[in-house]
């Protein structure tokens, strides 16, 4: 999928009048994410941990668009910092129609790289699976008192359904395994009032491919039956579909964006 124009001149205003979070904003799959909401008409709030200059940048593209954004930083895995956060939207926004957890953990590049296993698995339980858990409880306190309730969406990984072997897909799988299922229960207990669905992206063009071997990227190609790498795009067109009305019957679902490596 080609990234959409800016300034709010795709014609697309499906997600108009709604107020979104989108935490991890500030690179790759949550900048695409909160660039497609805004350019689909809504309001835009995104998070970062670390990356301040990142969201700043995220924020400056959707600000041409004409919709409001707020740069919040929160750490997701510190449930205090989540109850501030939510009751600091509803201050700002009145409402929060749409709360997508993207935040995760990189341990796949830079320094991360070279962490011990056992380091790795605190970061990702710690940040993608405590972070989302907690940051749904606060999504689902805050719908749950506004008139419509609202819409979870959960990032999880599509191999989790499946597996893949290595140190790195193992650890992943004990995140973004515990993710699916724990949305899963949660669209069940939280219905009818908060909708919560989860994406599941695959191999999907971001920092880790541009630090992978040009081998692996091959690689990756001729497994895919679409026969190329996902794009952050890609994802984000994805959670712009459920964010809107037209998957207003949609709750406990998977959206697996892979370009069909797992079905």
């Amino acid at each position: 999928m080609a990234e959409q124009p800016e300034g709010g001149a795709t014609g697309d205003r499906r997600l108009a009048g709604k107020i979104v979070l989108v935490t991890g904003a500030s690179s790759g799959i949550g900048r695409a994410i909160a660039i497609a909401c805004a350019q689909a008409g809504a309001d835009v709030a995104i998070t970062y941990r670390q990356n301040a200059d990142g969201a700043e940048e995220t924020a400056s593209r959707i600000r041409p668009m004409g919709v409001r954004v707020e740069i919040r930083r929160v750490d997701v895995s510190a449930g205090s910092e989540l109850q501030v956060l939510a009751a600091d939207l509803q201050r700002t926004y009145g409402r929060v129609d749409v709360w997508i957890n993207n935040a995760g953990a990189d341990i796949l590049t830079r320094a991360a790289r070279d962490l011990t296993r056992i380091e790795k698995l605190d970061l990702v339980l710690q940040v993608d699976l405590r972070g989302t858990v907690l940051a749904s409880w606060a999504a689902t306190d805050l719908m749950r008192n506004q008139p419509g309730g609202g819409l979870i969406i959960n990032l999880s990984w599509d191999h989790v359904s499946q597996g893949m072997a290595g140190e790195n897909p193992v650890l992943y799988s004990v995140a973004k395994g515990g993710i699916l299922s724990f949305s899963r229960s949660l669209a069940r207990d939280v219905a009818p009032s908060v909708r919560v669905n989860v994406l599941a992206p695959g191999f999907i063009a971001t920092a880790f491919q541009d630090e992978a071997p040009e081998t692996w990227r091959r690689h990756v190609v001729e497994l895919t039956p679409l026969r190329r790498w996902g794009t952050p795009e890609d994802v984000a067109g994805a959670a712009v579909y459920l964010a809107s009305d037209e998957a207003a019957f949609l709750t406990g679902q998977v959206i697996m964006v892979n370009g069909g490596v797992v079905m």
